[in-house]
């Protein structure tokens, strides 16, 4: 069965040399030379590509430029958001306890209250007569 992808050729392709030559179109001078070929070509683009990429990312982690992305804030924010967020939950949570009040203090002056009396007996003791 024949290679369908054969190395030994793709490596030479890659090797083969090309002449790169930037000329005046008036005039027909050579300006630039370049002799290139496609793993340099190859090798040279994803260099430049992963240069570019980290200077990217490092200017924006190492300047203040990180703070204009959408949803980053400095430390001081993040805390002053948990703090609002803790407030507004405990608010929340006294106007349950609120409304809860409100609906028995109804529910007692519309008499529709159910009460449960409390039957246990207590025993209070008796004080000594003080010897005088």
């Amino acid at each position: 069965m024949a290679k369908l992808f054969d190395t030994t050729q793709t490596l030479q392709r890659l090797r083969n040399r090309y002449r790169l030559v930037i000329m005046n179109d008036d005039t027909y001078e050579e300006i630039v030379t370049f002799k290139l070929s496609r793993l340099i070509l190859y090798t040279s683009l994803c260099t430049i590509f992963v240069v570019l990429v980290g200077l990217t990312v490092g200017l924006i982690v190492f300047t203040p430029l990180k703070y204009y992305i959408p949803g980053y804030g400095d430390q001081a924010q993040r805390r002053e958001m948990t703090t609002l967020k803790f407030r507004a939950d405990s608010l929340e949570q006294e106007m349950k306890y609120k409304e809860k009040y409100l609906e028995s203090i109804r529910n007692v002056l519309s008499g529709n209250a159910k009460m449960n009396l409390d039957t246990t007996e207590l025993k209070v003791p008796e004080y000594e007569k003080s010897q005088d």
